[in-house]
């Protein structure tokens, strides 16, 4: 949070000496968000005098790590409504806990892996996390702010500011902080948060030569609770006692002295350039020349995981020592260089070559016993090759990468290949192939804790190996329709240990039993899924729809058979058109299935096939308006929940999904 002030300051000082306002004939009718058909023409003043075009909001140019170019977006729709969360990102397939910043349980799985090398691990606690494809670059004609905030449970609030300007035509940077910090409604379920990054890029005045680059502070850190105590008693019998869920008993409390927190810190230092050998004569991609050029790519990265706790607790088995300090860290520097081809005709080409170097460590080397003894790292470096192609054809896009390692013996291979072909305007196929191998992450293959049971050495793991094959129609009319196929082999999961007794699941210490498995079996898994929307007058009706299979022999990976979130709204200019205002009711289900339990001290989800749970609706009623660059959004979430009795709502076996509740915030644009 160091950096929050810095932040507010600069934003402050940006606004003082504005010098553009927006124009009050703005595009409110427009809906759709650019995820459709297109972004907002809201028209700004023209900066000079002799300016003759008005700036737009097009104008305003968002750059992902693939260089794909996108425009600011102020529009209001229903799109926005399904990002206006914790993760600013559509959270369908995810199933959030009761409080933010807390984790996330998967209603749906992606096996598709975009990097070759196995990460830290606490995948539970990395939802919010910025990875280096996560960070956007700028290019704007004015200073351009965005603050989103929106409240949350109890004592705390979200916010997440950036600020980005263009010293020159040539020259952009952005600063942003994330800040969160909510009580929760449960006692001991605190969680905060503190993520800055600042970017920058640059490119010469003859395209010989472009940089970019970004610096990533990022800490997330959560008190762990356990879960309930007695969740029949106090929780699923709507005891009107315990409504107040800060009465409800938890497993690590202030009674038994057994607190516990989790941590995840992580700096990261992210550099890629390029020089252009030959001059290109456009700088535009429509038109671009012959290009050849030599880019080169560096990522250094530390980060560590810690579960802290002040005594131990049975849950966990026996501790060495208590006070319980638990910290993996990983440090990791990558380094990446291509030459890159391309022209109008032949499209581009890349040949890389890349060395990744880790060391992933504990503090100590425990020695259970002369024949086993659990080192303390496991350190190495990996040399990869690799290419990317792309190109257009007419109505045809292809692309493909492959990733292949000749040296090491923790990175995997990568191979995949896209096509897409536009039938016309309205209508598009897709066709991908992929295909993937990767150890397990990090805390599968070593891990070591104060808990007894929490030690491992695991070098006989093999890499997971994953096919998948997606097929894709996307119609303006007929809706967009998805199907995936994967096969996976060496399936790699955290679950409790066969020596697991039905009395140790009664007393509540599974949690003592779990380790890491890997499934000798292929396990194959079916994903469809399809979005809709039909519209009459200024009502809409929003459809998105999940089916999933799973064949194993083995029960070892568990989603619902079916998801579903529909939204039903109604959009219209009010007050003269000075404001958009958009209504409706979501409602969200899905089946009951085998949901997998949390594991505090590993920060990770584990499998458990004990308990179902689902199988309940939630509805959620919001009321979202847009006043020139600035989105309103108030919401009733799990409103249900005022006239049900039925108290068997989950996010994962015993941590309850959260009560009706009323947030609002807002996302606010400014131009300067």
């Amino acid at each position: 949070m160091k950096y929050f002030p810095l932040v507010i300051i600069l934003l402050a000082f940006c606004q003082l000496n504005a010098q553009i306002k927006p124009s009050p004939k703005l595009n409110t009718k427009d809906s759709l968000s650019r995820d459709s058909v297109g972004f907002s023409k809201d028209i700004l003043k023209p900066k000079k005098k002799n300016q003759t075009k008005p700036l737009t909001a097009e104008d305003y140019k968002l750059i992902s790590l693939k260089r794909d170019t996108t425009s600011l977006d102020t529009t209001l729709s229903i799109k926005k409504e399904y990002k206006y969360n914790y993760l600013r990102r559509d959270d369908f397939e995810l199933m959030p806990f009761s409080n933010i910043g807390q984790p996330y349980n998967s209603l749906g799985r992606n096996f598709e892996n975009n990097s070759i090398y196995p990460q830290l691990g606490a995948v539970a606690k990395n939802q919010k996390y910025l990875e280096v494809e996560d960070i956007l670059y700028y290019n704007v004609p004015t200073p351009l702010t965005e603050l989103m905030f929106k409240t949350t449970f109890e004592q705390g609030q979200f916010l997440d500011a950036m600020l980005t300007l263009n010293t020159s035509k040539r020259f952009n940077v952005s600063i942003a902080f994330t800040g969160s910090r909510s009580l929760g409604k449960y006692d001991f379920d605190q969680s905060e948060a503190g993520l800055f990054r600042t970017t920058f890029n640059y490119r010469t005045k003859n395209n010989r030569y472009w940089v970019r680059g970004h610096y990533a502070s990022q800490d997330i850190e959560t008190e762990e609770n356990g879960g309930l105590l007695d969740k029949e008693l106090q929780f699923e019998s709507g005891n009107e006692d315990f409504l107040d869920r800060s009465r409800i008993d938890v497993v690590f409390n202030n009674s038994n002295n057994t607190l516990a927190d989790n941590r995840i810190l992580g700096k990261r230092y992210f550099l890629d350039h390029q020089i252009n050998l030959v001059r290109p004569r456009k700088d535009s991609l429509k038109t671009r020349s012959t290009l050849l050029a030599i880019q080169h790519q560096f990522n250094y990265e530390s980060k560590f995981y810690q579960f802290n706790q002040t005594t131990a607790n049975p849950s966990f088995g026996d501790a060495f020592v208590t006070p319980i300090k638990d910290k993996p860290t990983l440090k990791t520097m990558f380094n990446e260089v291509s030459a890159v081809f391309s022209n109008n005709t032949l499209g581009s080409l890349s040949g890389s070559i890349s060395l990744y170097n880790y060391n992933y460590f504990f503090n100590s080397i425990l020695v259970q016993s002369e024949e086993l003894t659990i080192p303390n790292s496991l350190e190495g470096e990996e040399i990869s090759v690799g290419a990317d192609y792309k190109n257009k054809i007419g109505p045809l896009m292809l692309s493909g990468r492959i990733r292949y390692n000749v040296s090491g013996e923790l990175a995997g291979n990568l191979f995949d290949a896209s096509a897409t072909y536009k039938i016309n305007a309205n209508n598009s196929l897709t066709a991908a192939i992929h295909g993937s191998s990767k150890a397990p992450n990090f805390n599968f293959l070593l891990y070591q804790s104060d808990y007894q049971n929490f030690n491992w050495l695991y070098d006989n793991f093999e890499k997971q190996q994953t096919q998948s094959l997606t097929f894709g129609f996307d119609s303006k009319f007929l809706g967009n329709l998805s199907a995936k196929y994967s096969a996976i082999d060496n399936y790699t999961y955290f679950t409790a240990s066969n020596s697991i007794t039905q009395g140790d699941i009664d007393n509540g210490i599974q949690n003592a039993f779990v380790r890491p498995f890997q499934e000798n079996e292929t396990i194959n898994y079916l994903k469809v899924k399809y979005q809709k929307e039909f519209k009459w007058r200024k009502w809409a009706l929003n459809n998105t729809l999940m089916y999933q299979e799973v064949s194993q022999i083995n029960q070892v990976l568990n989603v619902p058979k079916f998801v579903t979130r529909n939204s039903l709204y109604f959009s219209s200019d009010v007050f003269s058109k000075a404001m958009f205002l958009q209504t409706g009711v979501t409602f969200k289900y899905f089946t009951a299935y085998n949901m997998d339990a949390y594991h505090p001290l590993l920060g990770e989800f584990y499998t458990q096939n004990n308990e179902e749970l689902g199988g309940f609706p939630l509805i959620d009623f919001f009321i979202n308006a847009k006043v020139r660059q600035t989105r309103i959004f108030l919401k009733a979430e799990h409103l249900n929940t005022i006239w049900t009795k039925q108290y068997n709502y989950y996010s994962a076996p015993n941590y309850p999904y959260r009560d009706f509740v009323i947030r609002f915030g807002l996302v606010w644009n400014f131009f300067s």
